[in-house]
């Protein structure tokens, strides 16, 4: 489903963030990205949402190379790709109902479909009784839930998430990683950049780590660390 091929990432000043990354992704996996600050990991989710493109090698999408893709190709692709940030980017002015609605209307869905749609998501990532809610009267864990609703009401086929349990407390983050576990049960492939150890050890899903931009191990149930 996901293939990268040779991928490097070189910014301007020879700033090396990636360094001919190889690997590929199945549809319905489970994926951990792990690794220090600056080794590469959210460069590589930017590629996949092709938010930036490879300085060489390819990130290729069911078939199709990411960096080649024509605008009315590109919103295909984002269509079908849910994105989950560490700092929720709530609309501040809307409750947590309006946040997944307006993701939907953004879509073009009509009132119907959005109003059949948004209490099934909140149900799912279990804020419905919080749906009218505003940001600022939420804990944090309760925004991620927010945020996860978003990014999967339009059906994603992969979701990505970067650091989305960053600065929780282990219940509220082990809570969180229920939520995609529930997602990932339904086929849609994740993968997630994080420093959370407890998290990973505890998940034992595939872990691909990253080091100075290059990949260094990419292992089946893994640990956080080689040899868990």
């Amino acid at each position: 489903m996901i293939r990268i091929k040779s991928v490097s990432k070189i910014y301007p000043g020879s700033i090396v963030a990636l360094d001919n990354v190889t690997f590929k992704v199945n549809r319905g996996e489970f994926v951990f990205l792990v690794g220090p600050s600056g080794a590469g990991k959210s460069t590589l989710l930017k590629m996949i949402f092709r938010e930036e493109i490879p300085s060489k090698g390819h990130v290729i999408i069911d078939r199709k190379d990411v960096a080649m893709l024509k605008k009315k190709d590109l919103n295909s692709l984002r269509r079908n790709v849910g994105v989950v940030f560490q700092d929720f980017r709530l609309l501040e002015d809307k409750t947590a109902y309006e946040n997944i609605a307006f993701a939907m209307e953004v879509l073009e869905f009509g009132r119907v479909d959005i109003k059949k749609r948004v209490p099934v998501v909140l149900d799912q990532v279990g804020m419905l009784k919080r749906a009218n809610h505003y940001p600022d009267q939420l804990s944090g864990g309760e925004q991620q839930k927010i945020a996860i609703g978003r990014a999967i009401v339009n059906h994603p086929k992969i979701l990505l998430a970067d650091e989305p349990s960053g600065n929780m407390d282990p219940e509220t983050a082990m809570e969180i990683m229920h939520i995609f576990k529930e997602i990932n049960n339904m086929k849609t492939t994740i993968i997630m950049a994080t420093h959370d150890k407890m998290v990973v050890d505890i998940m034992r899903e595939r872990v691909i780590a990253l080091e100075n931009g290059r990949l260094i191990r990419d292992e089946l149930k893994g640990g956080y660390e080689y040899g868990y």
